[in-house]
């Protein structure tokens, strides 16, 4: 504006002021609470990876996250819990589940042809009971195998789910045949509430093919899911699929169409902001791979954007106390310029 030849600025009152501040109020608040996928959960938590390596004849192996996404192995990528149960004694495949009384619990493979599990249980991941097995197949005298353990809190029944893979010869005959071996799989599962009484063996999921690594999660809306592995090789599917529930017992029979590539087992689940993202062992070419989902219906690929510990194999993945965490690292250090 000119007033007698002079330039006069238009005054920066609070009409100007206000609007800008509101913008930048907004920008901000999108970046804090709209979290992106890596977004890191609450500073009080982390997130834990149980897993093996090789054919599991060291053990337990140990790895934490702060993003969900980026991995450090403890222990300098050395075995924290050595095999003491089974034929074989392995330790692959673990799996751990906390109880409402902050007690974690570990379930394994303890080998190619048993017909039990192992256990143990701990606070720390430090200190753990002694290693027992659980013969959840010995009622069935001619099952093959027992493998790839899981266990879930039942927070409804207050009691732990444990489930696994089973195959008794002839049981499902129209899918004879469909896998390696002559072998035929299906999920099996027992309960308990103190990890001494067990629940009698019974068929847990029957999806009308050859399934293993059955994992369970809650979801959104009090929904539950199961990602499974179709463990079909004639024809080739070796994919995973998902199923849902409005209870963890299931019932565990509808699954979706494949939603990762084939030649993949082992996932495991977990939510890093308003995914959901689960990975898998990718064990023809040695890696894990990883796939997300904000309504686990539409995938994208997200390998490209982890790093997991190199040699890790089938585990789990679970939020713990960032105390937790905290207390591992001085225990059992990374290795230097991990």
């Amino acid at each position: 504006m000119k007033t007698g030849g002079q330039t006069s600025a238009r005054p920066h009152g609070p009409g100007r002021v206000f609007p800008t501040l509101l913008l930048l109020l907004l920008w901000l608040a999108s970046r804090v609470f709209l979290p992106e996928a890596g977004a890191t959960p609450p500073s009080d938590t982390a997130f834990l990876f149980t897993y093996f390596t090789g054919q599991g004849r060291d053990g337990l192996h140990l790895a934490w996250s702060a993003d969900g996404l980026h991995w450090r192995a403890l222990n300098g990528g050395r075995a924290c819990l050595a095999p003491q149960v089974g034929r074989d004694r392995l330790m692959r495949d673990p799996c751990v589940a906390r109880g409402p009384d902050g007690v974690y619990h570990l379930v394994w493979t303890t080998g190619w042809w048993d017909r039990i599990i192992g256990t143990a249980s701990t606070r720390d991941f430090i200190t753990w009971t002694p290693e027992r097995a659980i013969p959840v197949m010995a009622s069935e005298p001619t099952a093959r195998n027992s493998w790839a353990p899981e266990a879930f809190w039942d927070a409804k029944r207050e009691r732990f789910l444990i489930f696994w893979a089973s195959t008794i010869p002839g049981r499902f005959p129209a899918t004879d045949g469909s896998s390696e071996q002559g072998l035929n799989h299906r999920i099996y599962c027992t309960t308990t509430t103190d990890w001494v009484q067990f629940s009698p063996t019974r068929l847990f999921s029957d999806p009308g093919f050859s399934v293993i690594d059955a994992t369970i999660f809650e979801g959104a809306g009090g929904r539950f899911h199961m990602i499974a592995k179709d463990e079909t090789v004639h024809p080739v599917a070796k994919r995973l699929r998902i199923a849902t529930a409005v209870d963890p017992e299931g019932p565990w029979t509808t699954f979706s169409a494949p939603f990762t590539r084939a030649w993949v087992e082992g996932p495991t689940a977990i939510r890093v902001g308003d995914e959901t993202v689960v990975y898998f062992d990718v064990y023809r070419e040695h890696h894990y791979g990883a796939m997300r989902s904000r309504d686990l219906v539409h995938w994208e690929d997200v390998t490209d954007r982890i790093a997991v510990p190199p040699g890790a194999r089938h585990g789990t993945m679970i939020v713990v106390p960032r105390s937790l965490v905290d207390r591992l690292r001085a225990a059992l250090p990374e290795a230097p310029g991990a």
